[in-house]
């Protein structure tokens, strides 16, 4: 069996999501003492070695994983490619949570599915965060960059609240995050497009637009910021010469043509009657892509509604290594900026888009509320230096490579799940489905 090495296979997803919280209605406050554009920071450090138990971990990431499942059904009806990070949007959301009280806050933690109790979840947050930023030192990235996981946090704050001190607190020990006051109410738009740039900086200019033009006015009293940028190598990756034409078939029943990217490798796997899975390592062995194929075209819409966090750490819990021959589309794709305020608030979180909202630990006031919940994401799954019409061109048969003896044939030539999980926590960062490569 042949370890192809000379080309190289990258997954980069980037995925951006913003709250937006508004003043109900109510004047201006006492103005902060600092300037437009000054970045306003706790006087504390960031927490590098939080003291965080083991359990509290595992309670952490099993909750953001069920948040994940639950969140991912909300959204995954219809026929389009879907990528996106409960992951950030867990992370945004405690963030806001932090000034939450009374029933607001009960119904978030409710919603996100948080286990912990204030005082030990935003420290376990922070233990996550930095793990997970912590991954891929010296393995291959990109374009010959280095692999990047980038978690980055941050808030805008309309410079004339009077935001608490204990609330900025929380968050630049635990999340980093400081905030730049700004004006909303004389300068909206110019707040929105220095939050777009911001979101295409820290997602190296994947993510653009972000923000609509009116989407920020002068209401807006607050925005708190997340992007996640990934980008890494396969551990084994796929030989260009081996990618050729093949049917995809769609959803409908009709079919179209691909470039279908080919490989034979030892990879952990697992079978059911209605399924395969597989696990694709990337380069230093951290972090994983897990491929979830129904059976036959027909079986996906099964599984997306089964699909739960227990149900994935069963299907890794089966996996064992196995020769594999695979065969997987090469795609890329951009779900485009989406509110998740109707799929929140079908997992039960309510008051917090109402003018009953409590987030008097931001400000002191019972004056602010969610106005959205904005997410938009990009993924790709190609080989370097390639482009889709140079790999039509490419046609090799099955000859070129070796087949062992027993192998696993898993042939994702119909639509499928995917998701990127860390390996150590199991803390799935993106989850997605491919209907059309």
């Amino acid at each position: 069996m042949r370890n192809t090495i000379r080309n190289r296979t990258c997954l980069s997803g980037l995925i951006a999501l913003l709250l937006l919280i508004i003043q109900s209605g109510c004047g201006p406050d006492q103005p902060v003492v600092v300037a437009p554009g000054e970045l306003l920071k706790s006087a504390l450090p960031r927490d590098l070695q939080p003291n965080v138990p083991d359990a509290d971990l595992a309670a952490l990431v099993s909750g953001n994983n069920d948040f994940c499942c639950a969140l991912y059904q909300q959204i995954a009806g219809g026929t389009d490619n879907i990528i996106c990070s409960p992951y950030s949007v867990s992370l945004a959301l405690a963030m806001t949570y932090a000034g939450a009280r009374g029933t607001t806050a009960t119904e978030m933690a409710q919603a996100l599915q948080f286990m912990l109790p204030s005082e030990r979840l935003h420290p376990a947050f922070n233990k996550l965060d930095l793990a997970l930023m912590s991954r891929g030192q010296g393995a291959q990235g990109r374009e010959g960059s280095g692999f990047t996981l980038r978690i980055a946090n941050s808030l805008w704050g309309e410079k004339t609240m009077p935001f608490e001190n204990a609330f900025i607190d929380l968050l630049g020990v635990n999340y980093g995050a400081g905030m730049r006051v700004v004006d909303f109410i004389n300068q909206p738009e110019e707040c929105r497009l220095g939050i777009n740039a911001w979101v295409e900086d820290q997602t190296n200019d994947k993510i653009k637009d972000l923000l609509a033009q009116g989407s920020i006015d002068n209401m807006t009293r607050l925005v708190l910021a997340n992007a996640v940028y990934f980008d890494a190598m396969w551990k084994d990756t796929f030989e260009r010469e081996d990618t050729r034409i093949q049917r995809f078939c769609l959803a409908g029943g009709d079919s179209t043509a691909v470039n279908m990217m080919h490989q034979v490798a030892y990879m952990k796997c697992a079978e059911s009657d209605s399924w395969q899975a597989l696990e694709m390592p990337y380069d230093g062995n951290e972090m994983s892509m897990v491929v979830l194929l129904p059976r036959t075209n027909a079986g996906l819409a099964s599984l997306e509604n089964a699909l739960t966090a227990g149900m994935i750490d069963t299907i890794i819990g089966q996996m064992a290594d196995t020769p594999v021959v695979l065969s997987l589309p090469k795609y890329e794709f951009t779900s485009g900026s989406i509110s998740l305020v109707g799929p929140m608030e079908a997992l039960g979180m309510h008051d917090a888009f109402s003018s009953i909202a409590d987030f008097s630990g931001i400000d002191g006031q019972q004056d602010l509320s969610i106005s959205d919940i904005i997410q938009k994401a990009f993924v790709a799954v190609d080989e370097k230096g390639t482009t889709a019409a140079a790999a039509t061109a490419v046609t090799i048969g099955t000859t070129s490579i070796q087949i062992p003896d027993n192998p696993i044939y898993f042939t994702a030539d119909h639509p499928f799940l995917f998701f990127i999980r860390d390996i150590a926590t199991g803390q799935i960062v993106f989850i997605g489905k491919v209907m059309k490569p």
